[in-house]
């Protein structure tokens, strides 16, 4: 019998279990012309905030647009440090630097590969005026101690929730901690778009409505500019797919947390193999399922040649990044995030991912590690 392949996600897949809906949705914005703005729009951001448990929600074009908006909205200036984890993608401290501040790199948790608040303890300078937790691969940060600290400094927090759709620590949902919390939509995310989209959920009204005016020039209103802005709009075609997709999203999840489960059982105790933790208090909602291993690169390549779609989330931690050598970090900084780096491997996470495909990545892997390919 041929092999399965496995692709890392298949976004086709999710398609097809909704597509009367989706077919549906995208021919109502053709019929009514409403590609921006529009009651599309206004439906997805009421009903997500009403899903996450905030009373605002700001939409815009992208996740790295919602962070960026975010700290504007902070009134982020020069001079200012925010402190960012090690391990993440680039928006999360880009979009400081473009909104005028200077990241600070922390290194992260061993277990948990969320931000180490032991860490942010060392970072703390007067200069020091906001955290951005990173809820990475769907785990929630530490946000006891991340807000404990916040509030003993009179820090602001921004969650980066990107990856984190849904995922609750102590039963509240991520992104609703601190003053805001910045999602993207990415298609490739928990609940992602058919392109780009993003948004940022916040308690602030003062706030939700700076940070409305700066995404559309500058205004709340065509034409009517209170302050300089950008254009940074989720299209009506983006959020009625969102829309459809929404109400699917916890069934998702669960499915999810499922495949992981089944990762986690079929894999444990094999030696040299390191599963991801799931801390007690945290609703991991997987993302990514990143395993660890010292042979890292040779295990992706054979899972490669036996038709296994594998990501190195990230090959680079951010500190060593060419973008940042201005700041001249050694490996040493940040040896959790560098460890990470160099033994992390994402394997095949999806809702519709099939019994018998996880069950050949299972095998796969067993194979690998026991030496007998």
């Amino acid at each position: 019998m041929k092999n399965p392949s496995v692709p890392f996600v298949d976004l086709h897949a999710q398609y097809q279990t909704i597509k009367v809906e989706i077919d549906q949705a995208i021919a109502d914005v053709i019929e009514n012309s409403s590609f921006i703005r529009g009651a599309q729009v206004e439906s997805f951001e009421k009903n997500f905030a009403s899903r996450v448990g905030s009373p605002h929600c700001v939409s815009c074009a992208n996740g790295t647009d919602a962070l960026y908006i975010a700290m504007i909205g902070l009134k982020l200036k020069a001079g200012d440090e925010v402190i960012v984890p090690a391990m993440s993608w680039i928006s999360t401290s880009e979009t400081v630097t473009q909104a005028g501040g200077t990241p600070v790199f922390c290194d992260v948790d061993q277990d948990t590969y969320t931000i180490d608040p032991d860490c942010i303890k060392q970072k703390l300078t007067s200069r020091t005026v906001g955290i951005i937790p990173v809820h990475i691969y769907g785990q929630p940060a530490d946000m006891a101690s991340v807000m404990k600290l916040a509030e003993e400094h009179n820090l602001w927090v921004l969650e980066d929730c990107a990856q984190a759709h849904l995922a609750t620590f102590n039963g509240r949902t991520v992104g609703t901690f601190g003053v805001a919390g910045s999602f993207s939509f990415y298609p490739g995310k928990n609940l992602g778009a058919m392109g780009d989209a993003g948004a940022v959920v916040t308690a602030h009204a003062d706030l939700a409505h700076y940070m409305t005016m700066f995404a559309r020039h500058g205004g709340v209103r065509k034409g009517d500019h209170q302050i300089e802005g950008i254009n940074s709009r989720l299209d009506g075609l983006q959020a009625a797919i969102l829309d459809v997709k929404l109400p699917h999203l916890d069934q998702w999840t669960k499915a999810r947390q499922r495949v992981a489960g089944v990762y986690h059982e079929k894999l444990k105790g094999i030696p040299g193999l390191t599963l991801p933790m799931c801390a007690p208090e945290r609703e991991h909602v997987f993302h990514l399922y990143v395993i660890r291993h010292q042979r890292r690169n040779e295990l992706a390549q054979f899972l490669s040649e036996k038709g296994i779609q594998t990501v190195i989330n990230y090959p680079v931690s951010l500190p060593f990044l060419p973008a940042y050598k201005r700041y001249g970090h050694q490996h040493a900084d940040f040896p959790n995030a560098f460890a990470l780096q160099e033994t992390c491997l994402s394997l095949p996470i999806f809702p519709e991912l099939t019994a018998e495909q996880q069950q050949y990545v299972v095998d796969s892997v067993v194979e690998f590690c026991a030496g007998t390919h």
